[in-house]
């Protein structure tokens, strides 16, 4: 073989290496083609990167559980919880700010009270369910409550669905009761550490 036929192999060698590198219809796209690829790429990325994070440190869809004790018996509490989503029925408790008005009685069976809470402004709704359950004293009453939006894209709520809940104890004035407590956190109520009740 001779010097020309061998550069000429060389050539050809290095021409093949360089189109398995970089495929030629890859390199004729447009540059605003490749920036929306890498674009969405990384908006993919932060999506996932959001919902694991969410997973990690709270409920993956806006929700909050409370557990509650109070030094008063259990039909006591439904009473006064009953009374108070009454009482806050209409958008009139709502006129100067705040969500303290538009819940809704559902239903009452055994040791279960169910209701509805809509958002003032957006009407976003949410389920609210209280289960009274056994305690150590006659005089006193164990409940779990549990808010969840009916929005099923949901995630972040600014506290809401927490504040749903505690409103309805705070007005009722069931948080004054002998024995009180409340047990939550942020791995099971969204936004709980954040939650303003004066504003939602």
């Amino acid at each position: 073989m001779s010097r020309g036929q061998s550069d000429k192999y060389k050539i050809l060698g290095s021409r093949r290496s360089n189109t398995s590198i970089c495929c030629p219809c890859w390199t004729r796209k447009p540059w605003y083609f490749k920036m929306a690829v890498g674009i969405s790429g990384f908006l993919a990325l932060a999506v996932v990167g959001v919902l694991v994070g969410l997973a990690v440190s709270g409920p993956l869809h806006a929700s909050c559980k409370i557990d509650w004790t109070f030094g008063v018996s259990c039909d006591s509490v439904k009473s006064k919880l009953k009374n108070q989503i009454s009482a806050w029925t209409t958008a009139d408790n709502c006129k100067n700010g705040g969500e303290k008005c538009l819940y809704k009685f559902v239903s009452e069976s055994g040791n279960e009270l169910r209701a509805i809470h809509e958002t003032p402004v957006k009407h976003y709704k949410d389920d609210l369910t209280f289960t009274f359950g056994p305690s150590s004293s006659a005089s006193s009453c164990n409940v779990h409550g549990f808010s969840t939006s009916e929005t099923w894209y949901a995630l972040l709520d600014y506290g809401t669905n927490y504040c749903n809940l505690h409103n309805l104890v705070t007005g009722s004035g069931l948080d004054k009761t002998t024995g009180y407590t409340e047990k939550t956190s942020d791995s099971v109520c969204t936004q709980y550490s954040s939650a303003n009740c004066t504003v939602y």
